[in-house]
């Protein structure tokens, strides 16, 4: 059966003319996010709102109207805005999180806080919240100090006042996220004794080392070891003669944690830090072993989407590793240590412990937490 040239024409135009419209409606919403990254809130705002006139329902076009109309300072609609997200999909911590930027600049800090609460209960491990809770309680703090100044009649000198720090408001809306899941908490590693193992009772022949000399190995058990031993006497033909004798030999005490193990342990902390810098997602994933345990209950599949689009954002990312601190136990370890995190958007410092288990050569990540 042979096809005519008409169908076949017109299957392809269907085709080119759906493939334009997905074309043009990603461009649409790339259009809106770089308008908002490169400071022109104004124009995010006309590319957000076109696209929303016929997809109302797209939570990521709504996300950048309401953040545009924060940036352009129209405060109540974007308050509005984000509190219809929050309505409308409630497991989302940006928009609770954006709210509580925008109560916190009308100095209604008791609904800010509320905000920033939210967004942790609906996302336990989001950063962002976390560092904005700390930085309004600072604010908090500072107010009511300047209260307590003003109260104080007999007090002439007053403190200028503190600079208020600032609460970062976020610019791209990620995977919802699931309902808060109650986690048990995972005991830590054990770590190593510092107090000596109690080592056997030497033998009448040890010799004991000099207290604070260092450790040397234990001599190979020979017959030279014992000192010069007078000849024996020929023995008679087909006739066995005991061993010499040789001085017992104290065993080492256990050694702790070999520095190369340490050193490996380091190495693979930073390079998951540099992959994420670099913004290398394919090395940046491989750190995470196939065990990880992914946070709030989501799949290994959603997990891996969202840290894509995040690590793979626009804009120079920067991450590092301060004061790190390992405890080794046979094929498994424990880092902790204070991350500080840089982009164009956002900073924020977090205390982290970072779980890995030896595989082959490798040490990979099986849990990452942030920690206070």
């Amino acid at each position: 059966m042979r096809t005519r040239p008409s169908a076949v024409l017109g299957a392809w135009v269907i085709a080119l003319t759906a493939s334009i419209s997905i074309a043009h409606a990603q461009d649409g919403i790339d259009a809106a996010r770089g308008f908002l990254q490169n400071g022109q809130p104004d124009r995010a705002l006309a590319a957000a709102e076109q696209w929303i006139a016929s997809h109302p329902t797209d939570a990521e076009a709504r996300f950048v109207r309401a953040v545009a109309l924060a940036e352009l300072g129209r405060r109540a609609e974007a308050i509005a805005a984000f509190s219809k997200l929050t309505e409308d999909f409630p497991n989302q911590p940006e928009p609770y999180n954006n709210l509580a930027v925008l109560y916190a600049q009308q100095r209604d800090y008791d609904a800010a806080r509320k905000a920033l609460e939210q967004a942790i209960r609906t996302h336990p491990s989001y950063a962002t919240a976390h560092a904005n809770l700390a930085d309004l309680y600072a604010r908090l703090a500072n107010e009511a100090y300047e209260r307590a100044l003003q109260l104080d009649a007999g007090r002439e000198t007053k403190r200028p006042p503190a600079a208020q720090p600032p609460l970062a408001l976020i610019r791209t809306l990620g995977p919802a996220a699931p309902a808060p899941l109650v986690v048990a908490q995972q005991m830590p590693l054990a770590s190593q004794s510092s107090s000596p193992a109690a080592a056997p009772r030497p033998g009448p022949n040890a010799v004991t080392p000099a207290v604070n000399a260092p450790a040397q190995p234990a001599p190979r058990a020979t017959a030279d070891s014992a000192g010069p031993q007078p000849l024996a006497k020929p023995a008679p033909a087909q006739t066995l003669t005991e061993p010499p004798s040789t001085p017992a030999v104290t065993p080492p005490a256990p050694a702790a944690p070999s520095t190369t193990a340490t050193e490996e342990v380091l190495a693979a902390v930073r390079a998951w830090a540099d992959a994420w810098s670099a913004k290398d997602v394919t090395a940046y994933l491989a750190v995470y072993d196939k065990t990880f345990e992914v946070p709030d209950g989501r799949t290994r599949a959603a997990w891996e989407q969202e840290r894509r689009q995040r690590v793979s954002k626009p804009g120079e990312i920067r991450v590092t590793v301060e004061d790190p601190q390992v405890e080794i136990d046979g094929d498994r370890a424990q880092v902790r240590f204070r991350q500080h995190y840089r982009s164009l958007n956002f900073n924020a410092s977090t205390n982290k412990v970072l779980e890995l288990v030896r595989r082959g050569q490798r040490w990979q990540i099986t849990q990452e937490k942030v920690v206070r």
